[in-house]
């Protein structure tokens, strides 16, 4: 809940900043305490709240399934075993329906971008009070717990994608062959030039299309729940609950979304044509 001494478009401005660690240009290398401070450390300026959780969460990813993976019993399986291993039955379909060549990266990628998506996709159903709260109580300014509300955390993933499709692309086909994809389809020879353009534009594309789908639908669900909490008490819980329930699907979906996307994009870059 606001405080009664901040303004909603203060409360709003508050949970939508990250805490950010940068070369401040008077002040030098220190945390941002406004938004203000934040804009004017510029690009090298890190999100030290966005690095935080989902490192955290990727290293929850590893341990835990590292830990039912160790425990794991070929007799009857408890609930936990039961829970991962379908998940990863899960996972497994739809590698084996989308992507047909051999590469022993594409499924262990593929688990890593569900889960790890959706668990910080996860952190949208903590009260949007909470956390910042602690964080206020031990002096932290700003603390912002859904990773992939912040555009660099969805761009950064999406980046390491295109990489992967550029790779496997170039080793697949080779330099020239790569090069001869871009440039001679899917228009005539003659028209080298334009489908140049239309291939590198297509091939940029996809990263930006992984990132800001991923990074608007997050944004948006994260903003209801804020405005939600500007609301009196008793409203809140007859908006909150529904749109959370509701919201499970959303997270859920964007996980999916992010990893199918991933799968076709490498198997687009194994095809020759």
């Amino acid at each position: 809940m606001a405080s009664g001494t901040v303004t909603s478009s203060e409360y709003i401005s508050h949970h939508l900043t990250n805490l950010t660690f940068g070369n401040h240009p008077v002040e030098g290398w220190k945390l941002a305490e406004s938004a203000g401070e934040a804009a004017a450390m510029g690009f090298w300026a890190i999100n030290v709240d966005t690095m935080l959780w989902s490192v955290g969460l990727g290293v929850f990813f590893l341990w835990f399934f590292g830990k039912v993976a160790k425990a794991a019993t070929a007799g009857v399986p408890g609930n936990t075993q039961n829970f991962i291993e379908t998940i990863i039955e899960f996972v497994d379909d739809n590698v084996r329906s989308i992507f047909h060549y051999k590469n022993p990266v594409i499924a262990p990628l593929s688990l890593t971008i569900f889960v790890w998506v959706f668990l910080m996709n996860l952190m949208d159903l903590v009260p949007v009070d909470w956390l910042p709260y602690i964080a206020g109580q031990m002096g932290i300014h700003f603390m912002k717990v859904v990773p992939t509300t912040d555009v660099n955390a969805t761009g950064g993933m999406a980046l390491s994608v295109f990489a992967l499709i550029v790779y496997y692309s170039i080793k697949q086909k080779g330099v020239s062959g790569f090069m001869k994809e871009l440039s001679f389809q899917p228009l005539p020879k003659i028209f080298m030039p334009f489908n140049l353009f239309l291939e590198i534009v297509g091939l940029l594309a996809k990263p930006v299309s992984l990132a800001l789908r991923l990074f608007g639908n997050m944004y948006a669900g994260e903003m209801i729940f804020i405005l939600i909490a500007l609301l009196p008490f008793w409203i809140q819980w007859l908006l909150a609950v529904p749109w959370a329930i509701f919201h499970i699907l959303i997270i859920t979906l964007q996980a999916f979304i992010f990893m199918v996307l991933t799968i076709v994009y490498l198997a687009m870059a194994h095809d020759d044509h």
